[in-house]
């Protein structure tokens, strides 16, 4: 997954060797700048809590918690490489990586239970919120993803 620049089809064109890192974190704060967009625009055209309720935010308060835990490690503390010390070294990174994840996964899942639990099935006449919650999570996940694995640690050194 790290590898994804690489396959690209303009690789000859241009040198991502130097770029990489550039370009995903500026796409990462891309599509987790639009995750945040979208919601806040839902909040605003939909201020009544019948139209939308205001405790939904809280995945997306969590999946940016979870960003922020995915990528507060490198994958060279994760391997051990460069990681050794601390309260619990190399698993202590893992575990925090997996408690990362799990909040991640966690909070995309429970924003389609919002947009198919509260909008979808209920049958209410607006959907919009719904769908933005969810996207809103999707584009946080993605971003957490591509900024974790499409940066590369060789060109920190």
């Amino acid at each position: 997954m790290s590898g994804f620049l690489e396959g690209l089809r303009c690789s000859e064109c241009v040198d991502w060797g130097e770029k990489r890192n550039t370009i995903a974190s500026v796409a990462a704060g891309v599509l987790f700048f639009t995750g945040w967009w979208i919601i806040i625009d839902a909040a605003v055209k939909y201020p009544t809590m019948e139209d939308f309720n205001h405790s939904y935010h809280a995945c997306g308060v969590i999946a940016t918690i979870a960003f922020l835990m995915i990528n507060a490690v490198s994958n060279g503390q994760v391997r051990g490489d460069s990681y050794s010390e601390g309260c619990l070294g190399q698993t202590g990174a893992r575990i925090w990586l997996f408690i990362g994840f799990m909040l991640m996964f966690g909070s995309l899942i429970a924003s389609m239970w919002i947009l198919f639990g509260g909008y979808v099935v209920k049958e209410k006449a607006v959907v919009y919120p719904g769908i933005a919650v969810f996207f809103q999570n999707a584009f946080i996940f993605f971003g957490g993803l591509v900024f974790k694995f499409g940066r590369t640690e060789d060109l920190w050194q």
